[in-house]
């Protein structure tokens, strides 16, 4: 009897081994992708004007780094408000950047008055800017009077563009 129960157990041993034996698969899994990061990638040489400069900063304002006056007025009218917006964003966000505004006068007029113009129409740009955020401390002013004319003439067109206040990058 003890012999009947150990040849049945024996058979059910085996049996239940076998259900556990695992088959080869038909087909085997594809080959592992490499999903390894390279370590360097090379890093993009930047095209353009590098932040901070003059080039930079004219055009990021889209040119307007210059506003203009009429005669003998220093007022900051609309339209230069709106070139003056655009400075004071650019200089908001590029907080390193400090700014020298140059106030200019066209020719007539005596070189006291024109200096005194020019002062005046450099520090209403400087104020304005003052106004919408930019620290003052990175503001500086000057003013070449009639000195630094960029229409030479002695006519109404090359006046206009000579009354003038310029916003320069300085660092």
């Amino acid at each position: 009897m003890k012999r009947v129960v150990l040849i049945s157990m024996l058979s059910a041993g085996s049996l239940a081994l076998g259900a556990c034996a695992k088959k080869a698969p038909e087909e085997l899994p594809p080959p592992p992708v490499d999903t390894s990061v390279p370590t360097s990638t090379p890093t993009p040489t930047p095209t353009g004007p590098i932040p901070g400069t003059q080039a930079h900063f004219e055009n990021a304002v889209n040119g307007q780094n210059v506003i203009y006056f009429d005669t003998d007025q220093y007022n900051v009218d609309t339209v230069d408000a709106g070139a003056l917006q655009t400075q004071a964003q650019y200089l908001m966000q590029y907080s390193n950047v400090n700014a020298t505004i140059q106030g200019h006068t066209d020719e007539r007029g005596t070189r006291d008055y024109n200096l005194a113009l020019g002062e005046r129409r450099a520090n209403s740009a400087k104020n304005y800017l003052v106004g919408l955020g930019v620290p003052a401390a990175r503001l500086q002013t000057v003013s070449y009077g009639k000195e630094q004319p960029v229409a030479t003439g002695s006519n109404a067109q090359a006046w206009a563009q000579n009354r003038r206040a310029a916003t320069i990058v300085i660092n």
